[in-house]
């Protein structure tokens, strides 16, 4: 991570290009902020002769049943089975300091990143209906007040 910073600090600070920017601006970001992205919305998004740009992990997903072939995917991470499926149907994973060399401008790219509100954690943020209520069990004498029935 270390050298993937300095890399794109160094070609955002010599290119003109605001994708370099983006880049170095996502890998500079936590954890919650750099979230999962699922194979399905790769191949939503995915237009040919383009790379796929994640700066985040790539996960499989069950609901794709044809991964496109000639997809090229540059991330930071990718789980076996995504990276078995894409290879599988003839496209490639590469990682961001292999697409500085291809792309250090990031010309035929398209960037994507995953879902932020979509963590465990954000299911009990809030008040009213459709949050998460914390408690220790689902039984009888465990939050069942008004409002919980």
């Amino acid at each position: 991570m270390k050298l993937l910073y300095k890399l794109y600090s160094f070609l955002a600070r010599r290119t003109t290009s605001p994708f370099n920017t983006t880049v170095l601006k996502r890998l500079n970001m936590s954890q919650t902020h750099r979230p999962s992205l699922s194979l399905k919305t790769i191949v939503k998004n995915f237009v040919a002769g383009k790379v796929v740009v994640a700066v985040a992990t790539v996960t499989d997903d069950i609901r794709v049943l044809e991964v496109p072939a000639g997809l090229t995917v540059a991330a930071l991470k990718f789980t076996k089975t995504a990276r078995a499926r894409i290879v599988k149907a003839g496209g490639e994973c590469i990682t961001l300091d292999q697409l500085a060399l291809r792309a250090p401008t990031g010309t035929n790219t398209v960037l994507l990143r995953g879902k932020t509100a979509t963590r465990t954690a954000n299911k009990y943020f809030g008040h009213g209906k459709g949050v998460r209520p914390r408690i220790e069990s689902k039984g009888r004498k465990f939050e069942r007040a008004r409002g919980r029935r």
